[in-house]
């Protein structure tokens, strides 16, 4: 057999079989909302030792995927001092949105986080618009309709 008739036949197998392709984790070094002007930002603290926070990321990366061409962004703060844990945490609960360390809780203070998972909604204008503390399956309808209001909003100013 020739090597092209070799490689094809390589490369058509390669093709048609199911491949897992790992995801891409993107870490912020820096968080700034000001970065972010006309988009709807979510963004949800959470830490590895956090149950809700196992059951919020399947969801955040459905409203990823759903809604990112229209302008959501969402950003994970992690607060974990060991960073090893938020990775291992990513490893078992992998993130298609972008992530952020927040080690010594500077982000965590400025925004009074009493409880794990906090989510806070932000317009395209920055304006704090919803703030949820916990994760809720029951609530999930009301969380992405509070998204969908403010991409509404989004999609008419521009």
């Amino acid at each position: 057999m020739s090597r092209f008739v070799q490689f094809a036949t390589v490369l058509i197998i390669l093709l048609s079989s199911n491949i897992t392709v790992a995801r891409q984790q993107q870490w912020l070094s820096e968080l700034d909302l000001g970065e972010y002007h006309n988009k709807v930002v979510y963004m949800d603290f959470w830490a590895s030792w956090c149950g809700p926070c196992r059951q919020s990321f399947p969801w955040l990366n459905a409203m990823h995927d759903k809604y990112q061409d229209k302008g959501l962004v969402i950003i994970a703060v992690n607060l974990d001092q060991d960073s090893n844990k938020a990775r291992q945490f990513i490893k078992a609960f992998p993130a298609d949105f972008l992530l952020y360390s927040d080690p010594k809780g500077i982000k965590a203070q400025k925004y009074k986080i009493t409880a794990m998972p906090s989510s806070y909604l932000f317009s395209g204008n920055g304006e704090l618009a919803n703030k949820h503390l916990g994760f809720k399956k029951s609530e999930v309808a009301l969380y992405e309709q509070n998204i969908v209001k403010l991409l509404d909003q989004l999609a008419g100013d521009n």
